[in-house]
């Protein structure tokens, strides 16, 4: 795999969680580069190499990454370094899991409690924050599920065409 084209992809990566996510650019580089690496786990010196970073950037990452359960640290028996992979159909990170959904309504349910009967353009922005999170907390499982199933389909399909 030509290594500059790898760095623009990460790149490309970088700046994408970054905008989307306020993610450290190298966060999302690390993403990038776990989506395209072979093998797919790495170690933190052979992911710094690559990315031409230096391995403290690149272990914030990690950590950063771990807490959004994003990738995965493990330690083969023998070995004295931990070796990083992906985790991407993690339902929590793929923007699936509704209990964020339910938080941010239950803030919003707070805040008309503090503004009263006030302001009728106020509380019509809080009840539309609550009616959207409410709604996504509702149909989300239920299009993780949809989701699933249709994956699973075109998986067996393609093993099927394989054989």
């Amino acid at each position: 795999m030509d290594r500059d084209k790898v760095l623009i992809f990460c790149d490309h990566l970088g700046r994408f969680y970054a905008d989307r996510y306020g993610f450290p650019p190298v966060a999302g580089r690390l993403i990038g580069y776990l989506y395209v690496c072979e093998p797919a786990q790495q170690s933190i010196n052979e992911i710094a190499d690559t990315l031409l970073t230096s391995r403290s950037a690149i272990n914030n990452a990690v950590k950063m990454l771990e807490t959004q359960k994003l990738i995965h640290r493990s330690r083969p028996a023998g070995t004295r370094a931990d070796l990083i992979s992906l985790n991407p159909l993690g339902r929590d990170n793929m923007g699936f899991d509704p209990t964020e959904y339910l938080e941010m309504a239950r803030l919003a349910r707070e805040g008309l409690e503090l503004i009263g009967s006030t302001s009728p353009e106020r509380r019509q922005a809080l009840e539309i924050v609550i009616s959207l999170n409410d709604f996504m907390a509702e149909r989300l499982p239920r299009l993780y599920e949809e989701w699933n199933a249709v994956h699973q389909k075109s998986r067996v399909a393609k093993r099927s065409k394989g054989k």
